[in-house]
């Protein structure tokens, strides 16, 4: 599994406050899509305005210059054989020298309001909420997407997008009517890939109406909304393919990894589309657009979609978004333990789970006497078959939270209560 920006260094074991393991697929985690010669590259209650829920339960290959730096010229091929549909009709004055064509064209030349429910109705809806974000920085510039949470420019994206900026380069957004402004970051959380940023000198603009990704269901259509390559204002659609998906998309600082149960749909998302909506048919925000799966090496190029798209669950974020827009740092749920994947048999019976490895002193874990050898197979209703699983699901829930830990031990299964912790002062989350 290839982490892009993170590292791609493989571990056998994952440990929360060490190094992540590698997980079975390659992940190409998608920020950026590179500008061309020219310059192109919580349990969150809905709102329609720039007021957020403040509280809640709850990648991205950078494509741009000098971070996997592959400029890919995209050409579109048109048919040389385009035949005129409709009525194409054909006059003549039975002259077979001087017969001439005349084209019409069937049917008015209005268009057909769009249907409540169709994908074209959500575009309409949705476009005016959507950014393109342009970065540059002392490593190389690119691209990628936003969605407009409020009408003076606060913008959510992907901390991967931002990212590239460093502290002495720059942003700047292009909104769905053509108009331009500069932008700041508000704040960022690598851990959960997300950020806010503020778009300078603007007013009036359409917030996004945010939904319930809780709410969501295997099959559901949803729609992608953002800049794949640079193309700003792109539209594609699809379904929800999975849900609660354990995505790790590399390693952040002091050991900690990106992992976030995501929503997965084979709505086509491509670089640049990062940091952009995922939108159901009710054209509410469920999702960020972050990351996708490949099939192949992206060493010699930045691959494309292959209906392997995955999402960040908006209702995991709405409380770290609301943090970040009010200044804080944000805060993360955690157990305070060390885990590696595990499979382990008795007689005919196998059980997967999150092996713990260590138990931190003081820590929630070591509250309820959960011990080293302990398989956590199951946080309230949600199986854990990985270590990367239990990762996703304790951050979809908040510090000081409570939840019900089932775990095997000696043969025998075992269910208590814990209260998690904060990692508010600590870095091993």
């Amino acid at each position: 599994m290839t982490n892009e920006p993170y590292g791609n260094d493989p571990v056998n074991r994952h440990e929360w406050g060490q190094e992540p393991p590698t997980p079975p697929a390659t992940w190409s985690p998608y920020g950026y899509a590179a500008p061309s010669d020219e310059g192109r590259s919580t349990l969150g209650l809905p709102t329609t305005g720039p007021e957020l829920p403040a509280d809640g339960r709850a990648r991205k290959g950078l494509r741009g210059k000098g971070l996997a730096a592959t400029v890919v010229a995209a050409s579109l091929l048109v048919g040389g054989a385009a035949g005129v549909g409709g009525a194409a009709a054909w006059t003549s004055s039975h002259d077979s020298v001087q017969s001439s064509p005349v084209l019409t064209q069937a049917g008015g030349s209005t268009a057909q309001a769009a249907v409540t429910g169709s994908i074209e109705k959500v575009a309409q809806n949705v476009l005016p909420s959507v950014v393109m974000i342009n970065v540059s920085g002392p490593d190389g510039s690119g691209s990628g997407s936003g969605i407009i949470l409020s009408g003076d420019g606060k913008i959510l994206t992907n901390n991967h997008v931002v990212a590239l900026a460093g502290k002495g380069g720059s942003l700047s957004v292009s909104f769905n009517d053509g108009s331009h402004a500069d932008a700041k970051v508000l704040g960022a959380d690598p851990l959960t890939d997300t950020a806010v940023i503020q778009a300078q000198g603007v007013s009036g603009l359409t917030p996004a109406t945010i939904g319930h990704s809780s709410a969501l269901q295997v099959g559901q259509g949803v729609v992608a909304i953002g800049s794949p390559f640079g193309l700003d204002a792109t539209v594609t659609s699809g379904i929800v393919s999975a849900l609660n998906r354990p995505v790790n998309v590399g390693q952040v600082s002091q050991g900690n990894a990106t992992v976030y149960p995501a929503i997965q749909t084979d709505a086509a998302i491509n670089p640049g589309n990062s940091g952009g909506p995922l939108v159901n048919l009710a054209g509410e925000v469920v999702g960020i657009d972050a990351s996708i799966q490949t099939a192949t090496d992206t060493s010699s190029g930045e691959p494309g979609s292959i209906g392997l798209g995955f999402a960040i669950p908006i209702d995991e974020v709405l409380p770290i978004v609301q943090e970040m827009i009010k200044g804080e740092t944000p805060t993360h749920a955690r157990l305070g333990i060390g885990v590696e994947n595990a499979a382990t048999s008795t007689g005919a019976q196998v059980t997967d789970g999150a092996k713990i490895q260590k138990v931190d002193t003081g820590s929630a874990a070591a509250d309820v006497g959960l011990k080293a050898g302990d398989v956590i197979t199951k946080v309230d209703d949600h199986l854990i078959t990985s270590s990367d699983g239990l990762v996703a699901i304790v951050r979809s829930y908040r510090p000081d939270d409570q939840v019900s830990v089932t775990y095997e031990r000696g043969g025998s299964t075992h269910t208590v209560q814990v209260t998690l912790d904060s990692d508010a002062e600590t870095t091993n989350s």
